[in-house]
């Protein structure tokens, strides 16, 4: 028997799931939740044997109750069930520690099939899913500078041009304390520890407002 836990915030997708889940005589579902925080108390109470996780939900992402779980629970297999199959979405659920990735165009069947095959240890990714794998796997892990907003990059640019705040302030048409804000950002995503090392990353990494 698989102990399952469904974790949506749409009602009637999470019902609609429990409901077929229940006619499967080898799936028993011990918990259902409409929040990752909920979610992640719940699986850390009853702790199931397969999870299925939606990733936007409020109160708590399935990729923010992935990690929470995986930490605690690592024998736990987590399946997120979404639509989405971005990037954006798909390299953080995976490295949060998501064993298989599916579908909400999935059918009950192939959905109850995934949490079967989760709890004999083979995972289902997606073929969407597994093309942006690929995709992202070509191009490498991103650099620091591409997970600037495009507003963060031409400050960026300016500093490594040797401009002060105020005259970022005075170029970009922006107020100081949104400078020092967006400075104080950049440091942190490009994990150094002030200007010069700022300017020396954008020489280094040859950026030009090309990038922008």
């Amino acid at each position: 028997m698989v102990r399952v836990v469904v974790v949506d915030d749409h009602e009637i997708v999470r019902k609609g799931i429990v409901s077929y889940l229940r006619t499967e005589e080898d799936i028993e579902i011990v918990g259902e939740a409409s929040s990752g925080n909920n979610g992640a108390s719940i699986i850390l109470e009853t702790k199931p044997d397969v999870v299925l996780m939606d990733l936007i939900m409020e109160n708590g992402t399935g990729i923010e109750a992935t990690e929470k779980v995986m930490k605690e629970l690592p024998s736990c297999k987590i399946i997120i069930l979404t639509s989405y199959y971005d990037n954006e979405q798909v390299i953080p659920a995976i490295e949060a520690g998501a064993f298989s990735y599916i579908l909400k165009t999935s059918s009950a069947r192939e959905i109850a099939a995934a949490i079967k095959k989760a709890a004999a240890g083979e995972n289902v990714i997606e073929p969407k899913v597994a093309g942006q794998m690929m995709t992202n796997f070509r191009r490498g892990p991103k650099k620091a500078h591409e997970e600037l907003t495009e507003r963060e990059l031409e400050v960026l640019l300016c500093i490594g041009d040797g401009l002060t705040n105020q005259e970022i302030s005075d170029n970009l048409y922006i107020g100081i304390k949104t400078v020092k804000t967006h400075v104080s950002n950049i440091l942190s995503k490009l994990d150094v520890h002030d200007r010069t090392q700022a300017a020396v990353y954008v020489h280094k990494n040859a950026l030009s407002k090309e990038e922008n």
